[in-house]
This record gives structure tokens, C-alpha cells and sequence, in this order.
């Protein structure tokens, strides 16, 4: 009890102490030990890294795991799992659920109809499509975050640990050079001879005897001095070691990056094929579905064949359609609703207004998701998908 009792007061005597010298320093009243340039680089470097990897790892959580419902529940589930040391399951992602929904509807309004054939196809695309996510997040998980995390967790823990050490350190070496300094002052006055004349005897003795007080407190306080200055360059050597091993983070961080990167770039990849892939499936469907509006003329088809045969490329695929030379044919003509606005990309597309009708008809070698719409004297390029064709 009486063991604890003093260290009670012994550390309360301590902060005390510490925060006295910080208040005087703040006030101006009092020392302050600086540290070397070198030393405070290291420290600002250190506070770069950490507050720039925070903001890019909570970020990056975001991208990976937009909701922030979701994301908070699931990193409670992370925690949990990760408490009772067992690896939590792998979570469906939005785009299997889709393709889950569209598959269930497409079973519902029968595979076979045109509809159900492709609700069938889109939802087995977007399975693949959720799938690819998921093997994406898992793999920008372990070789992206995880590194982020150990650093801020880990690193940047210790570190901050030894630089409050340091700074306490700090504040009793300033303590410790005020008392001395104060021990200095008062030995230098209490040495001082007296005036044999106005003093009385009784106060050489006192003199005296201060005089021996105070160099027995300068030595104490220069003691002190001694051990603090150990004790802070010790700590400083140690804190120093740890941030130059921020160069050594960055460069981890850096090859992290480059995964991170290779990952994204891999996942984007394949969803594009996997969207070319359902593009072609959808293509193919819906020259059944619309033959008027996506076949190609037959006879640019037996053309073209030909031409191959002879080893000659069709003028279709050498030349570029040039708009303003396609003449309307004299038959196949449509009227067509338009569905959405449409702005042009360029002078050759025509710009659509909702609920407008125009006339479109097909050209041979078009592309199918393109038909040629006219309006009044403005002819050129529209989207198939922004179109409702009427009989």
C-alpha cells in the first residue's frame, strides 16, 4: 500500500512537473530543447505519410464497398469473425444478386420468349460479372489494404508511442536545466561576501551554511541533468531509427500500389469481355426479334462474299460512310419514336429529342446497334436502344 501510495505521488509529481514546464515554455518563460533539422524533417514526414495513407485507406474502403450501411456492417462482421479467429464467408455481391433476380424472372416468364432469352443471358453476365468483383475485392483486400491497415495499426502506433516518450523526456531535460539554472542563481547569491559593517555575526553563520545548501542543490540538480540528457539522447536515437523505416514503408506501399493497380486493371478487363461477350449474344438475338431494323441487305451480303472470295475488301469496310451521300432507299423505311434525348458525339450522328418521330431505315454494312435517321433536311447516325420502332 505504501509502495503504491508513493508512486502515486511520485508520478503525479512527475506530470506535474512536466506540465508546469510546458506551460512556461508556452508563456514564453522558460527554454525549450530544440531538436536538429534533420530530426524534425523525419517527424513531418512521418506525419505526411500517415495522415495521406488514412485518408487513401478509408477511401479506398469506400470504392471497394460503396454503401456505408453495408460497409459498417461489414466491417462489424470483419471484427466479429476476426475475434472468434475464424475467417469470415465470402459475401454475394450486388451484381450476383441481379443476375440471380433476372435469372428467377427469366424462369418465371419462360426462357423461351425473347424476354425470358434475355433476361437469361444478361443475368448469367452479370453472375460473372459479380464474380470477377468479388475475386477483385479480395485480391485488393490482401495485397492493397492489409498493408495500409498493418501500417496505421501497427508502425505508426509505435512510433507515435516512442515520440510522446520523446517529448516527455523533453519537457523533464528542460525541467531539469531551469532548476539548475535556478540553483546557479541562488548559489551565486547566497556566496556573495557580506558588509562586515552592517551585518551582524549571527548572519555570516547563515550566510554561510545557504551558501553550502545551494551547492549541494547545484550538484544534485547537475546529477539530474546528467541522467535526463541520457535518457532524452537514448530515446531520440531510438525515434530516429524508427522514422527513416518510413522510407522503407513507402517503398512497401509503392509495390502495393503497383497490385493494386494490376488488379484493377485485370477485373476491368475481364468485365469488358464478359459485356462484348452478352453484346454479341444480344446481337445475334435481336436480328430474330427486328430483322427489319438490324438485318443487313442480302444483297450487300452476297456482294461482300464474293469480293472476299476474290481477295478484294468490300468498299464498305475501306471506305467511311460519309452521311451526307446516303440516299434514303426506296423502300424499308421506318417511323420510329424516339424514347430518350440523344446529343450527337459528332457531325455525323443526329441529335434525338424525346417523344420526336423520324424516319429511319438500315445501310448496308451499318453497324446493327446504328440505323441512319432523318428529320426534315437534318439526316445522320441514331442509336438503335433510343428508338421505338413503329409499323
Amino acid at each position: 500500500m505504501d509502495f503504491n501510495v508513493k508512486k502515486f505521488a511520485s508520478g503525479a509529481g512527475l506530470f506535474f512537473t512536466r506540465a508546469f514546464q510546458f506551460t512556461e515554455e508556452k508563456l514564453g518563460q522558460a527554454e525549450k530543447t530544440e531538436l536538429d533539422a534533420h530530426f524534425e524533417n523525419l517527424m513531418s514526414r512521418a506525419d505526411c505519410t500517415k495522415h495521406w495513407t488514412d485518408k487513401i485507406y478509408r477511401q479506398t474502403e469506400v470504392l471497394l464497398q460503396p454503401n456505408p450501411i453495408d460497409h459498417t456492417g461489414a466491417r462489424i462482421e470483419e471484427f466479429l469473425y476476426e475475434k472468434l479467429d475464424r475467417k469470415a464467408p465470402s459475401r454475394v455481391t450486388n451484381a450476383e444478386l441481379l443476375g440471380q433476380y433476372m435469372q428467377d424472372a427469366a424462369k418465371e416468364f419462360g426462357p423461351g420468349t425473347p424476354y425470358g432469352s434475355a433476361l437469361m443471358k444478361v443475368g448469367e453476365c452479370e453472375r460473372r460479372l459479380g464474380t470477377a468483383e468479388r475475386e477483385f475485392l479480395q485480391t485488393s483486400a490482401i495485397s492493397f489494404l492489409t498493408p495500409l491497415r498493418n501500417f496505421l495499426e501497427g508502425d505508426w502506433r509505435t512510433i507515435s508511442k516512442e515520440r510522446r516518450l520523446l517529448e516527455n523526456l523533453r519537457l523533464d531535460l528542460d525541467a531539469c536545466k531551469t532548476r539548475l539554472k535556478k540553483a546557479k542563481v541562488a548559489e551565486a547569491k547566497a556566496s556573495m561576501a557580506p558588509d562586515f559593517q552592517e551585518t551582524r555575526p549571527r548572519n555570516y553563520v547563515l550566510s554561510a551554511s545557504a551558501s553550502a545548501l545551494w551547492s549541494e542543490e547545484v550538484e544534485k540538480a547537475e546529477h539530474e541533468l546528467r541522467v535526463a540528457q541520457t535518457e532524452f539522447d537514448r530515446q531520440a536515437e531510438v525515434t530516429r531509427l524508427l522514422l527513416e523505416g518510413i522510407s522503407s514503408t513507402h517503398v512497401n506501399h509503392l509495390r502495393c500500389l503497383h497490385e493494386f493497380v494490376e488488379a484493377q486493371a485485370a477485373y476491368y478487363k475481364q468485365c469488358h469481355l464478359h459485356m462484348q461477350e452478352l453484346q454479341k449474344e444480344l446481337g445475334s438475338s435481336d436480328e430474330d426479334v427486328f430483322p427489319n431494323a438490324f438485318a443487313l441487305n442480302s444483297t450487300h451480303s452476297v456482294a461482300a462474299a464474293g469480293s472476299e472470295a476474290e481477295g478484294l475488301s468490300s468498299p464498305v469496310e475501306t471506305d467511311t460512310l460519309k452521311i451526307e451521300e446516303v440516299q434514303a432507299p426506296a423502300t424499308g423505311t421506318r417511323k420510329a419514336k424516339v424514347l430518350y434525348d440523344y446529343d450527337a458525339a459528332d457531325s455525323s450522328e443526329l441529335s434525338l429529342l424525346a417523344d420526336e418521330l423520324i424516319t429511319v431505315y438500315t445501310m448496308p454494312g451499318m453497324d446493327s446497334d446504328w440505323l441512319i435517321g432523318e428529320r426534315g433536311n437534318q439526316k445522320g447516325k441514331v442509336p438503335v436502344t433510343y428508338l421505338e420502332l413503329l409499323s
